[in-house]
């Protein structure tokens, strides 16, 4: 398999694939620069995948690239989880998250229930990447992740900070509170509640130079 490490310069991070007659795949303009004898290809999507891009934020051109060498990727004041999915598993990643994967990880496409979509402010359909097979996977976010594990539980959260979790958890937009005055006393809007059984990367501290940038990005939107 690729190996896959997070490289650190100046407070940026970048991600580094090396190669061994092998592939690995990526976000869709993500690649900085590759050396040594590597190809880059680009599989064409399926029909129902063009189709659903035209509801979704996420890409559905994922590049690949296979050979020997090193491929380095785009730098972040944010940062990457570096995690394995064994086989039987199912993951379901937040949007904009999924940023390389090795090659024998299988891409697909989950969508969220039209209630938890509408409640979440991501229209009527959200669609969302879902990985399966076995293998290595990258994702991109804005600080540590902490991995938490429920057992017929639930995690409440007041905003999405979970940036993927197993099959067995399901996603619902709920109240806080047991009423909607409470909730409005209390000042709280409503509340990603993750429920079921499995696994969850959990992200809820971002590193504060990617804070900044986000704050400046909200400012700007502002006034524009």
């Amino acid at each position: 398999m690729a190996i896959f490490e997070v490289e650190e310069s100046q407070s940026m991070r970048w991600v580094r694939i090396d190669l061994f007659d092998d592939d690995c795949r990526t976000e869709r303009g993500a690649l900085n620069h590759l050396q040594g004898a590597v190809t880059m290809t680009v599989p064409l999507p399926s029909l129902r995948s063009m189709w659903v891009s035209l509801f979704s934020d996420e890409s559905i051109l994922r590049p690949r690239y296979v050979g020997t060498g090193s491929v380095f990727l785009d730098s972040s004041l944010g940062g990457y989880h570096v995690f394995t999915i064994d086989s039987g598993e199912r993951w379901i990643l937040d949007t904009r998250c999924f940023w390389a994967s090795d090659g024998e990880v299988q891409l697909r496409i989950h969508r969220e229930s039209v209630p938890t979509a509408f409640w979440a402010g991501e229209g009527l359909l959200w669609y969302k990447t879902a990985l399966s097979g076995r293998g290595t996977v990258v994702l991109a976010v804005n600080g540590p992740v902490e991995e938490v594990t429920l057992d017929n539980d639930r995690l409440v959260c007041d905003g999405p900070f979970v940036v993927a979790h197993t099959a067995g958890i399901r996603l619902r937009m709920r109240w806080p509170a047991k009423s909607f005055w409470s909730a409005w006393l209390a000042g709280q809007a409503r509340t990603f509640s993750y429920e079921g059984t499995g696994k969850l990367l959990l992200c809820t501290v971002p590193y504060w130079r990617r804070r900044m940038e986000l704050d400046r990005a909200t400012d700007a939107a502002a006034y524009t």
